[in-house]
């Protein structure tokens, strides 16, 4: 299938029993909101009607800090309904050698390589 076909196809929802699709999408919260978890969403399989109404209402919002308050509110109830399930983490074989005193594996939770690097520590020579 040609690729502006499959495209298509996908974003209308089209496609039956694919199993796995990567998406390039960058932005803000809302941009993401709008593509993974709003219904009207080309990845979104299901929605909620408060996550629909919340994302219709901010993106109508002028206020800057309303807006963020409501974008924080939707990504809370996304969260509490749990709508998104890990199903691949990359991760990579990850060493230190004898000078180091703190690696820095594993200080940020979930993230599979050492970082941040300014709390990487040396041993002393």
């Amino acid at each position: 299938m040609e690729r502006a076909a499959m495209l298509s196809a996908f974003r209308e929802k089209k496609l039956k029993n694919l199993v796995f699709t990567i998406s390039g999408i960058s932005g803000n919260a809302a941009t993401r909101i709008d593509a993974f978890a709003a219904s009207s969403g080309p990845y979104a399989y299901g929605a909620y009607p408060d996550i629909d109404g919340l994302f219709r209402e901010q993106a109508s919002e002028l206020d800057a800090k309303k807006r963020e308050a409501i974008v924080h509110r939707i990504q809370q109830l996304i969260h509490d309904k749990v709508m998104f399930l890990p199903v691949w983490q990359l991760s990579a074989l990850t060493g230190y050698g004898a000078r180091v005193a703190e690696p820095g594996l594993g200080l940020i939770t979930d993230y599979p390589w050492s970082a941040p690097y300014e709390d990487v520590k040396l041993k002393p020579k």
